[in-house]
C-alpha cells in the first residue's frame, strides 16, 4: 500500500489558497515589525522633540527638536502604519478563513503551540535563513510537499525542536527574544540549556550543527550542544510550506530537504542511548518519509549521484531501506 493519502482537488484549492492569503499577510506584519514602535510629539522642560518610542513602557530616544519637518515625519510614520495595519488585518481575516476551511478538509496539522513561535520567526525573518524545524512538526510540511496525508505514521510530539542555520554571525538575543514575544513565561531550563520551557511546559529545543555553532550570538538563549549529526540536514533543497495548525490558524514550516530528514531520522532509530520509544517512531518516520519522496515527491531526486554523497554513517540506513524492495 502507499504511504501517501492524494489530496482532493477540494483540499489542494485549500492549500493554494491558504498560502497565497498567508504571503499577503506576512509581508504586511514584516513591514510593520520593520517600522519604529512608535513616535510621539514630546516635552522635555521648556522644549518639544519628537521621540522614538521602543515598548510599551515608553523607553525611547528623541529624534530631534520638534519643527515643521518633524511635524511631517510624524503625519507620513501615522499614514504609513495606519495603512499597513489596516491591510494587515484584510489578509489576517482572509487567512484566518482559509485556515478553518484547511482545517475543516481533515489536512494534516500542526500543533498548536508550535504555530505562534513560527508565525513570530517569520515575521522577525529568522525562518528559513536562522531557523529551521527538524522535529516530528516537520512531517506535516513533508504530506504536504507530497501533496497527500500519511497513512498510519506518527506524527504527534509534546514538544518543539529547531536547528540554528544561520550562515553569519550575529549580535544580540534574537532567538530569546522571539520566545519571549511569543509567551513571556519562557524560562531556560537549566540542567538542559537547550532547552526553553513555558508555564504550561511546552518545551523548544535548539540544536545546532558543528559548522553553524559560531554563528548563535554568546548572549542568545538556549545554548545548544554541537551535534555532528545535525550537519546532514543542512544540505540539499528545503521544504516550504504554510500548514493549518490544530486551533485554526496557519504557520509557514520551513524544513531540511526531506531525503536527508528521512535518513537522519533512520540513523537515530538506531542509536542505542535513545529512548525505545522514540527509536520507534524515528524508525517509522524515516521509513515513511523515504517511501514518500518515491513515491510521490519526483522533484527530490534518489538516484545514483544522491547515493554518492551520502556519509559512511548513513550508508547502513540507506541500504537497508533499499533492501526492503524499494
Amino acid at each position: 500500500m502507499a504511504v501517501i493519502q492524494p489530496f482532493s482537488a477540494e483540499q489542494e484549492r485549500a492549500l493554494i489558497n491558504m498560502r497565497q492569503r498567508y504571503d499577503a499577510w506576512i509581508e504586511a506584519e514584516r513591514e510593520l515589525y520593520a517600522m519604529p514602535y512608535d513616535l510621539r510629539r514630546k516635552r522635555v522642560g521648556d522644549y518639544e522633540y519628537l521621540y522614538e518610542i521602543f515598548d510599551r513602557s515608553g523607553n525611547g530616544k528623541s529624534l530631534g527638536a520638534w519643527d515643521d519637518e518633524k511635524q511631517t515625519q510624524l503625519e507620513e510614520y501615522k499614514a504609513a502604519k495606519g495603512a499597513l495595519k489596516e491591510r494587515r488585518d484584510g489578509a489576517r481575516d482572509a487567512l484566518g478563513e482559509s485556515s478553518r476551511i484547511a482545517r475543516a478538509l481533515r489536512l494534516p496539522l500542526l500543533s498548536a503551540d508550535a504555530g505562534p513561535i513560527l508565525r513570530e520567526a517569520d515575521k522577525r525573518s529568522l525562518l528559513g535563513s536562522h531557523l529551521l524545524v527538524v522535529g516530528t512538526n516537520a512531517m506535516a510540511a513533508y504530506a504536504l510537499e507530497a501533496a497527500g496525508t500519511f497513512r498510519d505514521v506518527p506524527d504527534e510530539t509534546e514538544d518543539f525542536d529547531l536547528a540554528w542555520t544561520a550562515d553569519e554571525p550575529e549580535d544580540g538575543t534574537q532567538l530569546w527574544d522571539l520566545l519571549k514575544a511569543v509567551d513571556p513565561t519562557f524560562t531556560i531550563n537549566t540542567e538542559r540549556e537547550f532547552q526553553a520551557r513555558n508555564a504550561k511546559a511546552y518545551e523548544v529545543e535548539l540544536l545546532v550543527a558543528p559548522s553553524r555553532v559560531a554563528t548563535l550570538a554568546k548572549k542568545d538563549r538556549p545554548r545548544p550542544v554541537p551535534l555532528p549529526e545535525q550537519e546532514w540536514l543542512l544540505p540539499g533543497r528545503r521544504v516550504d510550506q504554510v500548514v493549518p495548525c490544530r486551533d485554526g490558524t496557519p504557520a509557514r514550516i520551513v524544513a531540511p530537504d526531506p531525503r536527508w530528514f528521512a535518513l537522519h531520522k533512520l540513523w537515530l532509530g538506531v542509536q542505542a542511548k535513545r529512548n525505545p520509544l522514540k527509536r520507534r517512531k524515528d524508525k517509522a518516520q524515516g521509513e515513511a518519509l523515504l517511501d514518500a519522496v518515491s513515491e510521490a515527491m519526483p522533484h527530490y531526486s534518489l538516484d545514483q549521484e544522491f547515493v554518492d554523497g551520502l556519509p559512511n554513517e548513513l550508508m547502513p540506513c540507506w541500504q537497508g531501506w533499499m533492501e526492503q524492495g524499494n
